[in-house]
């Protein structure tokens, strides 16, 4: 396995008993349609060379779970090989800050790292960039993405055999149903307004200690509900909002807007 990045190493790994009961419900969903579905084997437990990279705090649950396929389609990964900086990542901080459970040219659902390595909240990233609070953890994401799943299943089944498909159209019927059962209103492609809009606030009177030095701005998401926005290309900071890049905190529930 490639362990090219620098993985701060301070962080429990999250333990695998944690997310039993999600796990097995995503492998009773995929054994279930396996026409449609499949699981992308863990590290342990995989017999090919896999060049992803996963930080130190989710190895039990990457040894055990890789990712999910629908329909030829990866819409949940632990096996992220090629890390970027554009695109849905542009105003990220570095690798080692956030994880990407699932990505598009355009966007992506990534899950917040502390500066230690401690795993947080899950956000998903859209077109215009901004943050949406998708999970307030790995756990409760893998549930939401699960119900998902179980839906977008159960509606290809509906649809008859696979057989009975051709192959482009059952691919594009999968996509289309975990757009409209998740990814849609988690990536901000909804018109309807976010539950809650969080400002972004000169870090002077925010009130939080243990800011990143270098804080231009600084969005408090730790009271926020799921599916609140930080719009992160309106921050009022000196020069290109996109020469700036955020960094997490309290477990990914506060986001720090630093200097490019």
């Amino acid at each position: 396995m490639n362990n090219s990045l620098p993985w701060p190493t301070e962080a429990e790994v999250l333990p695998l008993a944690s997310m039993r009961g999600v796990l097995d419900r995503l492998a009773s969903l995929v054994n279930t349609h396996e026409e449609d579905a499949a699981l992308v084997p863990g590290l342990a437990v995989t017999e090919e060379e896999v060049a992803a990279d996963p930080p130190p705090a989710l190895e039990q649950i990457g040894d055990e779970l890789g990712g999910i396929e629908v329909c030829g389609l990866t819409m949940l990964t632990l096996q992220i090989e090629d890390r970027t900086d554009v695109g849905p990542y542009t105003l990220l901080g570095p690798a080692t800050s956030f994880y990407p459970l699932y990505e598009t040219p355009e966007a992506a659902v990534v899950l917040a790292l502390d500066e230690d390595g401690s795993p947080g909240a899950v956000y998903g990233i859209g077109e215009d960039l901004a943050l949406q609070l998708a999970a307030e953890d790995l756990a409760s994401y893998l549930a939401r993405f699960a119900d998902a799943l179980e839906n977008t299943l159960t509606a290809l089944a509906e649809r008859g055999p696979a057989a009975d498909d051709t192959e482009k159209a059952r691919t594009e019927a999968a996509e289309q149903l975990m757009d409209e059962h998740l990814f849609t209103e988690i990536l901000g492609m909804t018109e309807a307004a976010p539950s809650a809009e969080v400002p972004l606030q000169d870090p002077a009177v925010a009130g939080i200690e243990g800011l990143p030095e270098g804080t231009l701005a600084v969005a408090d998401l730790r009271t926020a509900p799921v599916g609140a926005r930080v719009d992160l290309i309106e921050v009022d900071v000196p020069g290109d909002p996109l020469e700036t890049h955020v960094a997490w905190s309290a477990r990914g529930r506060v986001v720090a807007v630093l200097g490019g």
